[in-house]
């Protein structure tokens, strides 16, 4: 298993390690490991892995105390930048190997589609700088560089993002 694989799963299942939507905290702590940072806020709270980035609310009344995601997403963009140990789950790493840190978007729709899924250009999430693709049967929803130098300072870093890198894979 590669990294694209993990990639390709995350779009198609919605999950990572067997955990998606509806989990609450423990069951993302026990799939990623307890090496994180909590952020709370408004009732809410970020969790943040690094390369995973998972969103939890309170459950419904009459679980008091308890939350659930309700979206979450895999921050390829933070690879290029962040090459920290830390920045890929250690539980990940151990299952998938080594995470480059940039991702084409060529290679993960061939490996969604060799999943038997089809992908299609979100019109209403594509902006001018960020492409959306959405895969089908899916909750997941895949951002894609479409401009480089969105502020148009005419100079773009030749070791930042190209257009077409993945930005990243969520799923809400």
């Amino acid at each position: 298993m590669s990294a694209l694989d993990f990639y390709a799963h995350v779009a198609v299942c919605g999950e990572v390690r067997g955990v998606g939507l509806g989990a609450g905290p423990e069951a993302w702590e026990a799939a990623l490991g307890a090496t994180c940072l909590d952020v709370p806020g408004g009732g809410l709270l970020r969790r943040d892995y690094g390369l995973v980035e998972i969103n939890f609310s309170p459950d419904q009344p009459g679980r008091q105390g308890q939350m659930s995601c309700f979206g979450f997403g895999v921050k390829i963009q933070r690879l290029l930048y962040d090459q920290s140990p830390n920045t890929v789950p250690s539980p990940l790493s151990r299952e998938y190997g080594e995470f480059a840190p940039r991702v084409p978007f060529k290679q993960l729709q061939a490996a969604i589609l060799a999943l038997g899924r089809t992908i299609e250009l979100d019109k209403h999430n594509t902006s001018s700088d960020m492409d959306c693709y959405r895969v089908s049967a899916s909750a997941a929803r895949i951002h894609v560089v479409a401009d480089p130098d969105p502020y148009g300072s005419g100079d773009p870093d030749p070791d930042g993002h190209q257009r077409g890198d993945v930005w990243s894979v969520d799923v809400w």
